[in-house]
C-alpha cells in the first residue's frame, strides 16, 4: 500500500485519487516489497509526469508502421501511442493487456477506451506490463544488458537492477537521473 504522503515525496501535486488504484494494482501484481514498490512507482512517476498524464503527449506518428509494436493498420501510431502510467505503446501491447485484463480485444477494437484510460485501467495495465509485458518487446539495448524476454520486473527490483528496469520500460535510459532520484527518495519512503 502506498500513501499520498509517500507519493507526494516525489510528486508534490499527486492527486489522492491515484492512491487506491495504484495500491490495488501493486497488490494484484505482487509489487509488494519496499524494493519493488520504490522501483515501480519511480518508473511510473517519470513516465506519467508524476501521474498527471495517462496518454503520451506526442502525436504517435513516430510509431506509425512499427511492425515490432504490431502497428500494421493505417493510423495505428496515433491510435496506440503511449497510454497508462507506464506508457504502453502499440497495437500488439494493447492487445496483450486487453487479453490479460479482460479476456478479449476490447481495447484494440475500441481504442477510445484508452483515450484517456481511467485510473484503474492505468494502474492495472501498468502492473501487468511490470510483471509480464516489459519482456515482450525489449530493445536491443535491454537485451544486451541481460534483460530477458518475458521478464518480471519484480525480479530486477529484487536484485536492485534499476538500469535494467529502465531499459525494459523505456528501451533506453531517457530521464534516468530523474528516475534514480525518485527511486532513491522512495526507497526511504516505502520501507
Amino acid at each position: 500500500m502506498i500513501t499520498i504522503e509517500q507519493l507526494r515525496a516525489i510528486c508534490p501535486h499527486a492527486k489522492v485519487e491515484v492512491v487506491e488504484p495504484l495500491s490495488a494494482a501493486m497488490d494484484e501484481f505482487q509489487i509488494n516489497t519496499p524494493e519493488r514498490q520504490a522501483a515501480f512507482i519511480a518508473q511510473l512517476a517519470h513516465e506519467s509526469g508524476c501521474f498527471r498524464y495517462t496518454r503520451e503527449l506526442a502525436s504517435g506518428d513516430a510509431y506509425e508502421g512499427r511492425e515490432d509494436l504490431g502497428n500494421t493498420e493505417p493510423g495505428d501510431g496515433r491510435r496506440f501511442k503511449g497510454w497508462s502510467w507506464v506508457q504502453t505503446t502499440g497495437r500488439k501491447n494493447t492487445g496483450i493487456i486487453s487479453q490479460a485484463l479482460y479476456g478479449d480485444n476490447r481495447l484494440v477494437d475500441d481504442p477510445t477506451l484508452i483515450d484517456p484510460p481511467g485510473l484503474e485501467l492505468c494502474a492495472r495495465a501498468s502492473g501487468h506490463f511490470w510483471t509480464v509485458g516489459a519482456g515482450l518487446n525489449l530493445s536491443k539495448r535491454a537485451i544486451a544488458h541481460g534483460v530477458q524476454q518475458g521478464c518480471n520486473l519484480n525480479d530486477l527490483a529484487d536484485v536492485g537492477d534499476f538500469e535494467g528496469i529502465t531499459l525494459a520500460v523505456n528501451g533506453g535510459l531517457n530521464g534516468q537521473p530523474e528516475r534514480i532520484a525518485f527511486w532513491e527518495e522512495l526507497k526511504g519512503e516505502t520501507a
